[in-house]
């Protein structure tokens, strides 16, 4: 996504950041700039991550599943990944081989990533190997471009008054970390919360469309995209245009935490059925969550292929996922072991770095994008699981 670059004073960003997502330790101690680490060609680099977070060098052989992926069903993902990859010196290479690949040869298609990548495990800043493996999807919603009847609830658009500040322009060490905040007289002030617009109004005139269910217009914007049947005839994208600055909250947590629900309950589908239960308690769960997103329509040109994820490129049902740009770098090849939603059978296979979410924080972390629809919305719902992973990097590689 490209966003507005605004020079602030760095007290400004600092409190900013307090109340928007950022923490002022990365701010006033930023870590030390990353340094090239090319070593000899017969031992591959060992990448720079942020602090506290360790890539260790493997084998693909010690991947669990690496041998019975299909890897075909990657390459698309990857190719996609590749369009933005080429500007990097080192990436140009293997993604302008991948480019003639024979995409139904499985066996060629293993060949390149092993010669050309060497798998690094992801450890946490604890020294654990593992972390939470979740799911979301592109949903379909009912609406209409004009309010009436039935679709009462709005989409809304980015409101002209939000600023939003890329913290990398200043810090690049700060990279995915964004300032988001509105001007008032000269002074940069936290943006409303969900709860806040609500009440306020600030939104009248920024309606996109109109929609006929309000819990699903709330998940809409846990999902960050879906596609919307017109009233009027058709299907449209809305996906994420930005969002105001407030760090996601899980209102599942949050019907945990009052007792409302276990655990086990707290799944999309859990908390759906909660709701149906109890109508009159709906503001108050939703607005346990400070996060607004705001939308952008897009036009469908191939319904097989997701939205445009983080890294400006589109999704691929099962191949891509969420990652924290922090730890992962947009666009990188990551092998993922974990199991099926509320299960224990393996699903380990390669997948693309393509896009990050509001609650996809820390280094062993993962959203699994199933797809569109009801099926994919069912798993990504039920999907709350451990799993590893091992970022694939170009075996001549500088840094990630």
């Amino acid at each position: 996504m490209l966003f507005k670059r605004i020079s602030l004073p760095i007290s400004v960003l600092i409190f900013g950041c307090s109340l928007a997502a950022c923490t002022t330790t990365a701010l006033t101690t930023p870590p030390p700039p990353k340094e090239a680490q090319r070593s000899a060609k017969s031992a591959p680099p060992l990448p720079s991550t942020p602090p506290g977070a360790t890539l260790r060098p493997t084998t693909f052989s010690a991947l669990p599943g690496w041998a019975s992926d299909d890897l075909r069903q990657v390459l698309p993902a990857f190719l996609t990944s590749c369009t933005t990859q080429m500007r990097k010196i080192d990436w140009k290479e293997p993604c302008t081989i991948a480019a003639d690949l024979d995409g139904n040869n499985e066996k060629a298609i293993r060949a390149f990533f092993q010669s050309f990548f060497t798998p690094y495990q992801v450890i946490n800043a604890d020294g654990s190997d593992n972390g939470l493996v979740t799911g979301y999807y592109e949903p379909l919603l009912n609406g209409a471009r004009q309010r009436g009847g039935p679709y009462q609830t709005p989409i809304y658009r980015t409101p002209d008054d939000l600023i939003t500040v890329d913290l990398a322009s200043i810090y690049p060490e700060l990279r995915g970390l964004r300032l988001r905040g509105r001007l008032v007289g000269n002074k940069v002030v936290p943006y409303a919360n969900r709860a806040e617009l609500d009440k306020s109004g600030v939104l009248l005139g920024k309606e996109q469309l109109w929609v006929d269910d309000p819990i699903d217009a709330f998940f809409l914007q846990v999902q960050g995209s879906g596609r919307v049947q017109l009233n009027e005839g058709g299907i449209v994208r809305v996906a994420y245009a930005d969002q105001n600055g407030y760090p996601y909250k899980s209102i599942g947590r949050y019907l945990v935490d009052k007792g409302e629900l276990t655990l086990a309950q707290a799944s999309g589908q859990g908390i759906k059925a909660w709701l149906a239960a109890n109508p009159g308690r709906q503001k108050e769960l939703l607005n346990a969550n400070p996060s607004y997103v705001f939308f952008k329509e897009e036009v469908i040109t191939d319904p097989s292929k997701g939205p445009k994820g983080a890294q400006g490129v589109p999704l691929t049902p099962q191949r891509s996922i969420a990652v924290d740009p922090q730890f992962v770098p947009l666009g990188i090849p990551v092998f993922l072991s974990t199991t099926q939603p509320n299960s224990s059978t393996p699903l380990q296979q390669l997948m693309v770095a393509q896009d990050t979410g509001g609650a996809i924080k820390g280094a062993v972390r993962a959203d699994f994008f199933w797809g569109f629809g009801s099926d994919a919305g069912d798993k990504a719902g039920k999907m709350k699981q451990r799993g590893m992973m091992w970022l694939l990097l170009p075996k001549q590689a500088a840094s990630i």
